[in-house]
């Protein structure tokens, strides 16, 4: 069964120039994940302001995703390949810990987002709109990391 995919190829559409319009179009709709994740997390603490309705301590999650996401996207992908970037403190080896910690950040934001939901809401039978305000806020600035990573084309900063 693995590999049955491997020669299937998605239709493209030879309308569309993407080619020139990649990386503006992958910022767009990283910036528009990313604020649309900081709204919603904003809407929740207008409309719960109470610490017994959302504990502000929550808010924690959202911030480290904000750090991960600068964290990851700092490193180019060439600095991780050994392109780009030889010199400095650490080369390679120091981008891709940088990456690594970015990343472990980022999970462990989502994974602690996960269980806020679950833990503070879901089992003790309270509203749940606060607790899926944090967890969406980290869902969608983890999507917007990775489209802004990854949806990318290097050439035009080389």
């Amino acid at each position: 069964m693995a590999g049955f995919l491997d020669n299937f190829r998605w239709p493209e559409c030879e309308c569309i120039d993407w080619g020139e319009k990649r990386n503006t179009i992958a910022s767009v709709v990283a910036g528009v994940l990313f604020f649309s994740g900081w709204w919603i997390m904003i809407d929740a603490a207008v409309c719960y302001p109470d610490q017994k309705q959302l504990n502000h301590a929550f808010h924690t999650c959202g911030v480290f995703s904000t750090v991960a996401f600068f964290m990851i996207n700092a490193v180019s992908n060439a600095q991780v390949r050994g392109d780009g970037y030889s010199d400095g403190c650490m080369g390679r080896t120091g981008a891709r810990i940088w990456l690594f910690i970015g990343f472990m950040l980022m999970f462990g934001s989502l994974i602690a987002s996960m269980w806020i939901l679950f833990g503070a809401y879901v089992t003790q039978g309270l509203n749940v709109y606060p607790g899926l305000a944090v967890f969406f806020q980290n869902a969608l600035i983890f999507f917007s990391t990775l489209i802004y990573k990854f949806g990318r084309t290097e050439e035009l900063w080389s």
